[in-house]
């Protein structure tokens, strides 16, 4: 291919993926000002971000089959117009109820953007540019984190949430032009599969059961829908190693290398996500600051991600990834532990200096990290070694938002998220932060497992 149209390849996978996680993090900041309209409690405020992922998740896997027997680009296409229209619906919501149902539109879209977006990018790019390639699209990730807070706070504060939806729909239309204009070269890989009806209900409902009740886990409800998930999930397992053309092919877990960057993303995601939630809580609800305010300060982990994950993308072209990962992750541990003590009184260069940290250990850990799951299957298997990463991450995110809403309803119960319970922000989010540097922990020891296996397409 020419290097004319992989460099527009990896713009348009840039350009996709920034503003489809723009808005998803954006939302964030938006989330107390949606609450007060639609009269949400803290459970329900924070269900916002976790439906989202959470549909997302559903949604990763059975994209992988699609988008390697239709083509990528078309299913990317058909991903940013559903993007485009559950965000234009959102903006029209006049009730939570309708609100959360145009967010599952977006999460749906979003799950096939991401996952035929990388997977264009794995194979219209040379092999020896695939780091720095990934590295360009995970900038996109990390310069959208980057911007969301500052560009949205300020939507939010002089012209109300739905500005932030209204925002993205310019840029999605252009997104949807260049594919369908300036891009005529389509990437297939299981063109002649049978679509995995089966296996795309198991996992889809599976995954669905767990992670809701994982949400619930201290009701008897909650702990029966994640044990009736997590038995869906290993029937999946079991169910796809049978078959000719699965939805997922779980014979990739025998190379050590796929597990465990897959299980470290897992961890690692699980770990992070949730931090921004919480910082904006801090923020607005414990010191007091707008909306405004706090995106300004919440710019600095991902801006930092941004300067540095192209350069460990580069960089994992030549040093083993999963070395660079495991120190990333290092790192990211230190800034969690420093949250642990997060009060009232913490001053706010520590926290910053917390921020700093995550970003440089994010930014080392995530391109690396993803070079090395999608450097460890056969070009052919791009689709689905593309939908675990992105199965991973989102799982990872979705479970992260989860343990907010669990840590947050046994500390708070019904009561609404608001500065007359400072305290009780502080106390849950003291818990949270305990929870996920034990993650994070793990996540770097995961990371060097199988560091010596090397690109083995043994299956």
């Amino acid at each position: 291919m020419k290097n004319k149209s992989e460099t527009l390849v990896i713009f348009v996978s840039f350009i996709t993926t920034f503003f489809a996680v723009f808005l998803s993090n954006g939302v964030i900041i938006g989330v107390p000002m949606i609450a007060e309209e639609f009269v949400m409690n803290n459970v329900l405020q924070n269900w916002v971000s976790t439906l989202f992922f959470l549909v997302v998740a559903v949604f990763t896997v059975p994209a992988g089959q699609i988008s390697g027997k239709y083509g990528v680009k078309r299913t990317l296409t058909a991903g940013v117009m559903v993007f485009l229209l559950g965000s234009l619906l959102a903006c029209v919501s006049f009730s939570a109820e309708f609100f959360l149902m145009f967010r599952i539109m977006q999460g749906v879209g979003v799950a096939f953007l991401n996952v035929s977006s990388m997977a264009m990018v794995v194979q219209a790019v040379n092999p020896e540019n695939r780091g720095r390639a990934l590295g360009y699209t995970v900038t996109g990730v990390y310069l959208a984190t980057s911007l969301s807070p500052v560009i949205c706070g300020y939507l939010v504060d002089n012209f109300g949430w739905r500005s932030m939806f209204l925002s993205v729909i310019p840029f999605l239309v252009f997104c949807i032009l260049l594919l369908v204009l300036e891009m005529p070269q389509e990437w297939k890989t299981y063109e002649d599969d049978k679509i995995d009806v089966i296996g795309s209900v198991l996992y889809s409902m599976g995954i669905l059961l767990f992670i809701y009740g994982f949400t619930t886990v201290l009701s008897m409800n909650g702990l029966v829908l994640t044990l009736l998930g997590i038995i869906l999930l290993v029937l999946f397992g079991w169910y796809e190693l049978g078959l000719d053309s699965p939805v997922f092919n779980m014979k990739l877990f025998r190379n050590k290398k796929f597990t465990s960057s897959n299980i470290a993303a897992l961890c690692g995601y699980l770990a992070i996500m949730v931090i921004t939630t919480i910082l904006n809580y801090h923020f607005q609800y414990v010191r007091g600051w707008n909306a405004q305010m706090s995106g300004l300060v919440l710019i600095v982990t991902p801006l930092v991600m941004a300067v540095i994950a192209p350069n460990a993308g580069k960089l994992s072209d030549r040093i083993h990834p999963q070395k660079l990962a495991a120190l990333g992750m290092g790192i990211t541990s230190v800034s969690l532990l420093i949250l642990v003590f997060l009060s009232g009184d913490t001053p706010v260069y520590v926290v910053v200096l917390s921020m700093l940290l995550e970003g440089v250990g994010m930014g080392l850990f995530s391109s690396p990290n993803m070079n090395a799951i999608m450097s460890s299957v056969p070009p052919g298997d791009a689709p689905t070694a593309s939908a675990s990463q992105a199965t991973m991450r989102t799982i990872g995110q979705t479970m992260s938002l989860g343990l907010l809403t669990l840590v947050f309803a046994w500390v708070m119960g019904n009561l609404e998220i608001s500065v007359r319970y400072a305290d009780l922000i502080i106390g849950s989010s003291q818990i949270v932060c305990l929870v996920c540097t034990v993650f994070c922990v793990v996540a770097v020891f995961v990371s060097l497992v199988g560091i010596r296996s090397g690109d083995e397409f043994i299956f």
